[in-house]
């Protein structure tokens, strides 16, 4: 990661207004930033779920309808996982207590990835600047053009068609390539200096990776055969990197965002603008998707406020509308998921070009 890239520190009357009638909320509402019993309650049902779908798809003898059927929900709930307790945990926003969040957060190594490596990439990464080439490791997708920054090949003008292929794909590609691909180059990207990797998070990743495997192919593969092991892991897989990668997608790479081209290391704005200029939110008024997707369809709070949880982006949402409104800065939100979706759609096609 780069610490050249700076963001302008002047007149940010803005960001100081913002905080303050953030800090006001939580003042007068006496609620910690945290989660409640809300997100304790949903995390219980998604890892209860989990473990009841994994006992019936590995133990149970199941009709191959009703399996499919069962790995696509397992999917999903893999997703919900790393949306609601993973990444408030991972953020340290899930709980106040510090040690609860760091138990939580590992739930992404049982899921097969890496806290360690996520951390790097997600929360200094993508959370500082978001939407930068070369910066934003979230938005080097193989195969895809995102920013127009990015060399445009040949095959980009297919990727309107194909990207749903590669989205699917991606959680698999994670747990099973870019881990292994980022442990051994030691650089979160090719062009990237190398990142401090100390040897109790080395053997973390071994005994994790290990235990992953254990769970989701070697114990399969003993009690249900290696055919349905493969078949179910590529379906629940495939649901789960769906869902991850077009959250992430609607959230930064649509029409409204911004995708801006840093000259001599210097961002024009400040911090809080930036996150805005580049973030949207999407179907902020389905409770149940709000519910499913940990409050991700609330980008525009998240960044805004990493360190405070997902049940509160409802609250924060109409004082982030009307600071920006006051400062007469455009606030990009989708009334529905479809409408994002195809917003996506139209950029892709543009940046094929």
């Amino acid at each position: 990661m780069s610490q050249s890239v700076k963001f302008s520190n002047v007149n940010t009357l803005f960001s100081k207004t913002l905080k303050q009638k953030i800090n006001n909320y939580f003042q007068n509402s006496l609620q910690p930033k945290t989660g409640n019993r809300k997100i304790y309650l949903k995390a219980a049902i998604l890892l209860i779920s989990f473990a009841v779908l994994y006992l019936l798809l590995v133990f149970a003898p199941l009709h191959w309808s009703i399996a499919i059927a069962l790995c696509v929900i397992f999917g999903a709930n893999l997703a919900a996982i790393g949306f609601n307790i993973m990444h408030d945990a991972g953020h340290n926003s899930f709980s106040d207590n510090k040690n609860l969040n760091t138990v939580l957060s590992y739930s992404l190594n049982l899921l097969g990835g890496n806290i360690y490596f996520w951390k790097l990439k997600h929360n200094i990464a993508h959370h500082t600047y978001t939407n930068i080439d070369g910066e934003d490791h979230d938005i080097e997708v193989k195969f895809m053009r995102i920013h127009h920054d990015q060399k445009l090949r040949k095959h980009h003008r297919y990727q309107r068609f194909y990207f749903p292929l590669l989205y699917g794909i991606s959680y698999l590609a994670w747990i099973f390539y870019q881990d292994y691909e980022k442990y051994f180059r030691g650089r979160m990207g090719h062009k990237t200096e190398q990142f401090h990797f100390p040897v109790k998070e080395r053997i973390i990743f071994w005994v994790s990776k290990l235990i992953h495997f254990s769970l989701f192919v070697i114990v399969p593969i003993i009690f249900v055969g290696w055919l349905p092991t493969l078949i179910g892991l590529l379906i629940s897989g495939t649901v789960c990197g769906m869902s991850l990668a077009t959250v992430f997608q609607l959230a930064h790479v649509v029409e409204e965002t911004e995708f801006k081209t840093i000259d001599q290391s210097k961002v024009e704005e400040e911090w809080m603008i930036h996150q805005i200029q580049s973030t949207a939110n999407f179907a902020t008024g389905s409770k149940v998707l709000t519910w499913l997707l940990g409050g991700l369809n609330f980008q525009v709070e998240h960044h805004l406020f990493p360190k405070i949880s997902h049940v509160h982006y409802p609250a924060l949402n109409r004082i982030v509308k009307q600071t920006c409104k006051e400062y007469k800065i455009q606030y990009n939100e989708f009334r529905s998921f479809w409408t994002a979706f195809r917003s996506h759609l139209k950029v892709l096609e543009a940046l094929s070009k």
